[in-house]
């Protein structure tokens, strides 16, 4: 007979668990970690002041609760006045390891979402000129809205298909899945080089070009073909 001791008291309330609706069902989506690919549109690079062909991925992260979901408001945040979006396509995986090979890589997958990735642009511009981490300007309060997730079992898995985002009705980005310079597949493979990934792993793609800031009071539109929208106002 197997007796299981009972879990050791908590000194302060446990923290709540980061969850993420899932499209046709009331189950959702535990988050466990959230990684981003930076520079991962050729136009983007450039538009940032970089050479996209000279340059492999790199990676930061954001943390769960830095989700913003259900269509929740954005709270404008502290300590900055150049808050930027960019729209980009969130991969949730079900299952991890290390050294995935790129041939099975999307067997990670569960499922797809439209992201935002909103910056503190010019924290940013400090932190890059100090050669310092870029956490205070990523990683802060509904930093990453997201959308409900699509499960691949329903849609595959998208390789092409318009990716935009408009601002008060404007176009303010846009782009395509195919103009990604690391796929997918590739994505999830080199971060498990770095990275033991894991379910409810969720990893943001980057963004295409035509970043710009956001203001109170606006209202956010993003898109992607065959997985769905995103809205969130500024306030």
């Amino acid at each position: 007979m197997n007796l299981q001791s009972p879990p050791a008291p908590l000194v302060i309330p446990a923290p709540s668990l980061t969850t993420l609706p899932v499209r046709g069902t009331d189950a959702r989506f535990p988050v466990r970690r959230v990684y981003c690919v930076g520079r991962n549109y050729a136009a983007h690079a450039v538009e940032m002041g970089h050479d996209p062909d000279k340059e492999p991925p790199f990676f930061f992260q954001k943390s769960p609760d830095n989700l913003l979901t259900d269509g929740a408001d954005f709270h404008y945040p502290p300590m900055t006045e150049d808050v930027h979006h960019e729209i980009e396509l969130v991969v949730a995986l079900s299952a991890g390891g290390r050294d995935v090979p790129i041939a099975q890589a999307m067997d990670l997958v569960y499922g797809y979402a439209v992201g935002l990735d909103m910056t503190r642009r010019d924290i940013q511009a400090g932190l890059k000129k100090a050669s310092r981490p870029w956490e205070a300007a990523k990683a802060f309060e509904n930093s990453a809205p997201c959308s409900e997730l699509v499960p691949a079992a329903e849609i595959g898995h998208p390789v092409e298909g318009a990716i935009w985002l408009k601002v008060n009705g404007e176009l303010r980005q846009e782009g395509d899945l195919t103009q990604l310079i690391w796929k997918v597949g590739e994505v999830i493979a080199e971060l498990s080089r770095l990275f033991e990934l894991a379910p409810g792993d969720l990893i943001m793609t980057g963004t295409p070009s035509g970043v710009a800031a956001v203001h109170r009071g606006d209202e956010l539109h993003g898109h992607i073909a065959g997985i769905g929208d995103l809205k969130t106002r500024v306030i």
